[in-house]
């Protein structure tokens, strides 16, 4: 007796997810992609698959951070935005990812890699540094321990004594004044 050839799935074999398949064939379309009106949905493509990769990153971070924004924007130049002022955008060999972050002095290059885990790698320490930062903005400073004063009683009568010190003193310079010019 003769058995039929197993036509179904190979148990040895690792089980491929369409998530991954198609993860695949975004970076083979994007390796082959070549013309000048392609490079853009290039661009995106790429960015896409970052962004997928961030995907795990993004879930651990709690629901009470709000600082980070994460998203596609499709102008002219295609960037991936972690938060307002940090970005991915392509190289110019489109290949490259770069990771910058705009400052009040200029934009500063973070990372740059072709290797979407290295990437991953410098987006999460960056990441990690901005919920730090958050988290020593939001710690209340404490508030300085002010001795009680002992409220101030003789108020008026300093200014009393005042005033009587500085009318003698003023009669006793007229008065002066007064045996000098006879």
């Amino acid at each position: 007796m003769s058995e039929a050839p197993n036509v179904g799935p190979n148990p040895a074999a690792k089980p491929v997810r369409l998530r991954d398949a198609l993860r695949q064939a975004r970076i083979e379309a994007a390796d082959r992609t070549g013309v000048v009106v392609d490079l853009r949905d290039a661009e995106v493509a790429r960015l896409d698959i970052l962004n997928e990769a961030l995907d795990p990153l993004f879930a651990q971070i709690p629901d009470r951070v709000d600082i980070f924004d994460r998203g596609i924007s499709q102008g002219d130049t295609p960037r991936l935005w972690i938060d307002i002022v940090a970005h991915v955008v392509m190289g110019r060999d489109k290949r490259q990812y770069r990771f910058v972050q705009d400052t009040r002095f200029g934009r500063v290059l973070l990372a740059e890699s072709h290797d979407v885990g290295k990437m991953v790698e410098a987006i999460t320490d960056y990441i990690a540094r901005r919920m730090v930062e958050r988290e020593h903005a939001l710690v209340a400073t404490p508030m300085p321990v002010v001795a009680e004063k002992k409220p101030r009683r003789g108020g008026f009568w300093t200014f009393a004594f005042g005033f009587i010190v500085g009318v003698v003193a003023l009669f006793g310079f007229a008065l002066i004044a007064a045996m000098r010019s006879f």
